[in-house]
């Protein structure tokens, strides 16, 4: 019997492009970013999701995403900082999630787009009737969350097309008020 890697990918939430920083790096999230990373956070929770690893880019609005997803899933997170993830392309994020050790059976990966739709896209085929993974194709905005399962033993083994999309969530799916009408 296969082992199951679980992959949940959360970008990072909305940042602000209002603050003076000068370098994109640096960028914080703004009040509508941390109160979506705290709703996605409580969202996971009460759905009994939880992960043995987080790997995190190191820039200010994936440390601040993270920050504020803890509050809302109520444990402090304790995330390996991965340069890589920063603004990473699907083939250096696959790279990251195939160095991953075994020993952890579920990931969450928090980074950036355009990246992690191509990772989507990359490691689930494209199958008529998959209602999550067009929601990927057509938008995968700030403070989502998806997650992958791969029937495979070693993260190593992790290839594309390989990958199970289980759900795909918005903030907006949780907190209407979190929708893009809504600003």
């Amino acid at each position: 019997m296969a082992e199951m890697k679980t992959l949940t990918l959360l970008r990072h939430a909305k940042s602000g492009w209002d603050d003076p920083v000068s370098r994109d790096f640096d960028r914080p999230l703004n009040k509508r970013g941390k109160h979506a990373s705290e709703v996605m956070g409580k969202w996971l929770r009460d759905h009994g999701i939880h992960f043995d690893l987080i790997i995190g880019s190191p820039a200010i609005r994936v440390v601040e995403t993270i920050e504020h997803f803890a509050i809302g899933y109520g444990e402090t997170m304790a995330p390996m900082w991965d340069k890589r993830v920063y603004l990473a392309s699907a083939q250096s994020l696959l790279e990251v999630i195939q160095d991953a050790p075994d020993t952890a059976e579920s990931l969450l990966l928090v980074g950036h787009n355009p990246g992690f739709e191509d990772l989507v896209l990359m490691l689930v085929p494209d199958v008529a009737g998959d209602d999550a993974r067009d929601a990927v194709e057509e938008k995968y905005p700030t403070a989502a969350l998806a997650e992958i399962r791969f029937d495979v033993d070693r993260w190593a083994d992790v290839r594309a097309g390989q990958g199970r999309l289980e759900w795909f969530t918005r903030p907006r799916d949780v907190d209407p008020a979190l929708g893009p009408e809504a600003r």
